[in-house]
């Protein structure tokens, strides 16, 4: 059994590098072009196993040649890959994204394979589940198998840790079994309707959170840090200080950190902490899993 079991997307990630994003009916020049593995829930599991997790990977691929890529780079990240899954009529899942020289970037999915991933493939894994310590979920999957892993493990006592990207509302019966939740500003506003323009804000949002009934709450605020608040505590983290180049994986990157550090038993504060150093050395490189860093990028504070 794994410490830490994500279920989630899994694409391949076709960037293009723009001066800037184009408008509606805008086409932009002299773009750069690259490819690489991505998907919400692939990003957090590398992180995750890169940062030193014990992770495991529940994912649906294609049985194309995008699958077999993908495969064999968890493998080689150290993730435990026994729960992917095959589906033989549809392919893997791709994303389109544009990023500007600014480091903003703009992102269409076609999720293929992972709208196979279903209730009864995580009845497959419900013993994976009941077996972790952590189960960190996102929204790039039916939310109907969210909210069944989110049951299962809430039923089993495994804490869920959800990422509810991108954004949509979600019920209050959902969000009562959430251990942690992880909403950029846009999240947050969506799920409370309270704009997030400032750390201020974000606590506001995050208290609407809890009185729904989440344990505990972090608002992730880009280059202004993230807002933590729970019943007993509201404390705002900076975030380090860089020039960013690309922030496609940056909250993928926290998500991934926040886990490893809260399974090595740290506190929140320094698990937030330790997530938004991650997360800084990922924005100031280009792709989504060709930009997350090594435990020993970070420095070992274990």
């Amino acid at each position: 059994m794994n410490k830490i079991l994500v279920i989630g997307s899994s694409n391949i990630d076709l960037i293009a590098r723009v001066r800037q994003l184009p408008r509606p009916g805008e086409t932009v020049g002299e773009a750069l072009f690259m490819q690489a593995n991505g998907g919400k829930g692939a990003n957090q599991a590398v992180a995750a196993a890169r940062l030193g997790g014990d992770v495991g990977f529940v994912s649906s691929l294609g049985s194309d040649a995008a699958a077999a890529v993908l495969r064999e780079q968890f493998a080689a990240d150290g993730i435990d890959t026994s729960t992917l899954m095959t589906v033989d009529d549809i392919p893997t899942g791709t994303a389109l994204i544009f990023v500007s020289e600014d480091g903003e970037n703009s992102i269409a999915v076609a999720p293929g394979a992972n709208r196979r991933l279903t209730r009864e493939r995580i009845d497959a894994v419900a013993d994976r589940i009941a077996g972790a310590d952590y189960l960190l979920l996102q929204l790039e999957i039916p939310l109907d198998t969210v909210a069944y892993a989110v049951e299962l493990a809430h039923r089993a006592g495994t804490k869920v840790v959800l990422n509810p990207a991108p954004a949509m509302p979600l019920p209050d019966e959902l969000l009562r079994q959430v251990h942690l939740i992880t909403p950029n500003r846009t999240e947050a506003e969506t799920l409370t309707g309270r704009a997030v323009h400032t750390v201020d804000d974000a606590a506001e949002a995050a208290g609407i959170l809890l009185g729904k009934g989440v344990g505990q709450v972090i608002v992730t605020l880009g280059a202004d840090g993230a807002l933590i608040r729970t019943p007993e505590q509201t404390e705002h983290v900076p975030a380090p200080h860089v020039t960013p180049v690309d922030t496609t994986a940056a909250g993928d990157v926290f998500n991934g950190a926040l886990l490893v550090a809260l399974s090595e038993r740290k506190s929140l504060s320094d698990a937030v902490r330790f997530a938004a150093r991650c997360a800084s050395v990922s924005v100031t490189r280009m792709g989504a899993q060709t930009s997350i860093p090594w435990r020993c990028e970070i420095g070992d504070d274990r």
